[in-house]
């Protein structure tokens, strides 16, 4: 395939990530017209780093962040959003690692781009860390802006020790 195909068929890949609404939010039974998709909690979780590192001064490299959290939900594509109660960690880690490296797998950088996840998920470095808690602060964010919009009753929902 010519570089322009690649770019095209990841594209591709990726825009289906605009119609996939987040599966806790279904589970939850969030009553409202239009629920947050998988697309805009990478968007929300990205526009969260950059506040957060502009206000706090963190001394990280936020273009790495930004990547991560571009590339971290991907995998979903393949595996679908699933949540804690679906699946354990360790099985969601080695299905969504092989789903990535499919889906990455066409890009002349992708060797690079699967690194950034691995990196990711083993939550070692300053960046990985800052953008895992971001990852984790937009979904507790977007929890309380649907309870405030009486969407959902925060209280009422079932959690995994």
């Amino acid at each position: 395939m010519s570089r322009e195909e690649n770019v095209i068929k990841y594209y591709v890949f990726c825009n289906k990530l605009k119609d996939m609404i987040r599966t806790g939010w279904k589970e939850w039974n969030v009553k409202r017209e239009r629920v947050e998709s998988v697309a805009e909690h990478i968007f929300g979780t990205q526009m969260l780093a950059v506040a957060m590192w502009s206000e706090y001064r963190y001394d990280i490299d936020i273009q790495k962040v930004l990547t991560m959290l571009a590339l971290h939900e991907m995998e979903e594509i393949i595996i679908c959003d699933l949540t804690q109660f679906d699946v354990d960690k360790q099985t969601k880690l080695i299905n969504g690692h092989k789903a990535v490296e499919k889906l990455v797998s066409i890009l002349i950088k992708g060797a690079d781009l699967k690194s950034i996840i691995y990196e990711f998920d083993e939550k070692q470095t300053p960046e990985a860390k800052f953008a895992f808690y971001c990852d984790k602060l937009e979904c507790d964010l977007q929890s309380k802006l649907y309870d405030e919009q009486h969407c959902v009753d925060l209280a009422k929902q079932k959690i995994k020790n």
